[in-house]
């Protein structure tokens, strides 16, 4: 059975006021629109439209609550799509694995903390990887941690472009970037001996990282928890940052920085920023965000994919809640190489990535000629036929196509998008157009 759908964009101050009109082909409303949802998250689930006239007005999660054969057996839609639009960053934030969110869940449930209260952490009991497709030229990105070695490199010329009182407090940040690193290193052995599953935390538990983790650790937990000396570190990395050259190797971060203080100044996340991967996606490039991955999206618009979660740990450059404590149980502080996700080809017009797990897949597919996404084009075969192991969600871009199952049928316009059963076994799409689905692996 095919579903079409709809929904409001969320308004969220740091969205793009045109971008996602742009992309859907309408008129854009006049204030952000920062994510436009598709699926059946409860927390701002879609609406069925008048293509399917018997559900039309309908919430789409009510409706697979009412008919769960359309999930084909499934308790609920395990993800949600959405398109992203960001004007300005988005909070430094992290989710955790399904165990941290059961037993988070399970503890505020416990002590009778409100769903909708501003301390609570834990809205389900799910985890939530995510995967982001860049559809703008390019798409800003902070996504994880970089080797120390790095950021020593980093402050070193972050120094030199410092003077007076500042120079002496970036100089004591450096050192102690370097103190206790290769000591700790020495101690514990390197990162391949040791476990990456603990997550450091305050009190009488032993983190359990590498040495150079144990090292971000220390840093970032002293920078959440704030303090003068802290406020004069970010003082410092924000004045010195646009004194660094623009052929710095490092250019890029600290152009980040100055964006950061004007959206958030004083805020510690600045300088946390200065120790993590920056990434700029270029159009149809991925990033795959697995728990325990602290990341921001800072500009650009995108193709996003979740499980349907809401489960967010935010570590700055945000108004809201910041638990220190059970965000540094939750991040994960190794040294990572940027998590992009590799696309695969299986079949001429179809473009896949896979990220790590069985939660989701994005597919897009071209058929027909010239259809267009920010400037990019594409020449597909007349038609593409996707199988399906679960339920999917399609929405189109540029052009019309025809989405055909084994069972039913559906037109889509530019902008429309459609919940497919897995009933339909595969979906047939013909015409021109570029798709996007996403589905279960």
């Amino acid at each position: 059975m095919f579903v079409g759908i709809t929904n409001t964009p969320r308004d969220y101050a740091w969205g793009s006021r045109t971008a996602i009109a742009e992309v859907l082909g309408r008129e854009a409303s006049g204030g952000p629109e920062a994510e436009q949802w598709l699926g059946a998250h409860p927390g701002w689930p879609s609406t069925v439209t008048d293509a399917t006239p018997a559900l039309a007005g309908q919430k789409l999660d009510a409706v697979l609550a009412e008919h769960p054969e359309l999930l084909g057996g499934r308790p609920r839609l395990p993800f949600l799509m959405k398109v992203l639009a960001a004007d300005s960053p988005l909070s430094l934030q992290v989710h955790p694995d399904p165990e941290q969110a059961r037993a988070g869940f399970a503890r505020e449930q416990e002590a009778g903390v409100p769903l909708d209260a501003e301390e609570r952490n834990y809205k389900d009991d799910s985890a939530k990887p995510e995967l982001i497709l860049a559809l703008s030229p390019v798409f800003e990105a902070l996504a994880g941690f970089q080797h120390v070695s790095l950021a020593r490199m980093l402050f070193a010329e972050l120094i030199v472009g410092a003077s007076g009182e500042d120079r002496a407090v970036l100089s004591a940040f450096a050192e102690e970037l370097t103190a206790g690193h290769p000591q700790e290193t020495a101690s514990l052995g390197s990162s391949a001996d040791v476990t990456q599953e603990g997550m450091p935390v305050t009190g009488d538990t032993v983190p359990h990282h590498s040495g150079e983790g144990n090292a971000l650790a220390a840093v970032v937990e002293r920078l959440l928890r704030r303090g003068d000396d802290v406020d004069r570190l970010v003082a410092a990395v924000t004045r010195s940052a646009p004194n660094v050259g623009a052929n710095s190797s490092f250019s890029r971060e600290f152009e980040t920085v100055a964006a950061l203080a004007e959206a958030y100044p004083g805020d510690p996340g600045i300088v946390i920023s200065l120790l993590m991967n920056r990434v700029s996606l270029r159009q149809g490039q991925a990033l795959a965000l697995t728990a325990g991955t602290l990341h921001a999206y800072l500009s650009g618009v995108g193709i996003e994919v979740m499980t349907a979660s809401d489960n967010v740990l935010r570590g700055g450059l945000t108004p809201k809640h910041v638990d220190v404590d059970e965000l540094l149980r939750v991040v994960r502080f190794e040294a990572e190489p940027v998590p992009l996700v590799l696309p695969e080809t299986p079949v001429e017009g179809e473009t896949l990535w896979r990220p790590q797990g069985d939660d989701f897949v994005l597919a897009q597919i071209g058929v027909g000629e010239a259809a267009a996404v920010h400037g990019y084009t594409l020449t597909g075969p007349e038609s593409v036929t996707v199988p399906l192991t679960g339920p999917a969600v399609v929405l189109l871009l540029t052009g019309g196509v025809a989405v055909s199952g084994t069972k039913d049928a559906v037109s889509l316009a530019r902008g429309e998008a459609v919940f497919a059963s897995p009933d339909e076994g595969a979906l047939t799409i013909s015409g021109s157009g570029i798709a996007f689905m996403a589905t279960t692996p």
